[in-house]
């Protein structure tokens, strides 16, 4: 479970991203911005924030997952978003998830084991009330499945899809999202959102 605050930003994360993405190869600069949808992955200790936004932008349709944290993460400056000013938790440093190993861990158990995205709850006068999803993702794994201890590596990003190396197996994670529904690979996580009705691959686990 998310606890989601109704805090003010300073930038925005639409901010950020108008002004990371860009610099990305794999991005098309030429086009403005639209939050299509986002989903969030739980922390087991509840101290990062994981949401991945899926952004438009003319044409086509990015994936961009981002952990938030309150202090510095130690030798991933090279991948860091930006950061910002929340109302409530303070300073945050927003990072490009792919380098962060908190959420390489979590979407490994995601994809393997099939573990549900976050639910996301607000707290409206005094009560907790469930946020509707923005995005729904599924993936192919299965509970049984067992994990493997896993370190990943510095991920790479080569023609819109990011690498992340591990000991077994490796992470890809799709930068620019093919919209055809076509899923061949067993291990892998989709997503859908209002006016994508077909199941985008988002990521799969391959062997090393």
């Amino acid at each position: 479970m998310g606890l989601v605050y109704a805090a003010e930003l300073r930038p925005s994360k639409m901010e950020l991203l108008a002004a990371w993405l860009p610099q990305q190869a794999w991005f098309d600069a030429g086009a403005h911005l639209l939050q299509l949808g986002a989903f969030r992955f739980d922390d087991p200790a509840g101290v990062v924030g994981m949401e991945t936004h899926l952004v438009g932008a003319g044409d086509r349709v990015y994936q961009v997952p981002l952990t938030y944290r309150a202090a510095p993460l130690e030798g991933a400056e090279n991948f860091l978003v930006g950061t910002l000013k929340h109302s409530v938790l303070g300073s945050r440093w927003v990072y490009d998830a792919t380098a962060d190993p908190i959420y390489t861990v979590e979407l490994a158990d995601v994809l393997l084991t099939g573990k549900a995205q976050a639910i996301e709850m607000r707290e409206v006068d005094g009560r907790l009330e469930i946020l509707p999803f923005t995005a729904k993702v599924a993936s192919t794994g299965t509970a049984d499945a067992e994990l493997p201890d896993e370190r990943f590596g510095e991920p790479v990003t080569t023609a819109g899809m990011t690498r992340i190396p591990g000991g077994t197996m490796d992470l890809l994670i799709q930068r620019e999202l093919q919209l055809s529904g076509e899923v061949q690979d067993t291990t892998g996580l989709t997503a859908t959102w209002p006016g994508q009705d077909v199941p985008a691959l988002l990521a799969t686990a391959v062997s090393a």
